[in-house]
């Protein structure tokens, strides 16, 4: 399997996930001029960016660390621009990371309010 098929499978593990504990889909690989972001969601009235990574093994480190402060700040002007193409500027929001581990077990590691600029 090669990073994009693992990207693939491990985004709609999350989106599943997410659905099941409530969470609203309202886009998924949402791209615009500064980015993409994998997953936009509501839930209890936040909107929330996800990120999801995926890792079959944790060799180069927990899949959380791959989301350094430069794919952060990305992924919050990408934000910008979605919430003011939406007029959802009256909606708290927030930032988390998903981790999808497809090991011998399936493991999923939600990180809520991962990080905020």
């Amino acid at each position: 399997m090669n990073n994009i098929e693992k990207g693939k499978i491990g985004e709609r593990i999350a989106k599943d996930y997410l659905v099941k504990k409530g969470y609203r889909i309202l886009e998924t690989n949402y791209r615009n001029k500064l980015g993409e972001i994998d997953i936009i969601a509501f839930c209890n009235g936040i909107l929330v960016f996800v990120e999801v990574k995926s890792r079959t093994n944790t060799s180069y480190g927990y899949a959380y660390e791959a989301v350094n402060y430069k794919k952060q700040r990305k992924i919050f002007n990408t934000s910008l621009i979605y919430i003011k193409s939406k007029n959802f500027d009256k909606y708290q929001i927030r930032y988390d990371i998903i981790e999808v581990y497809m090991t011998n077990k399936l493991s999923i590691n939600h990180i809520e309010d991962a990080f905020c600029l």
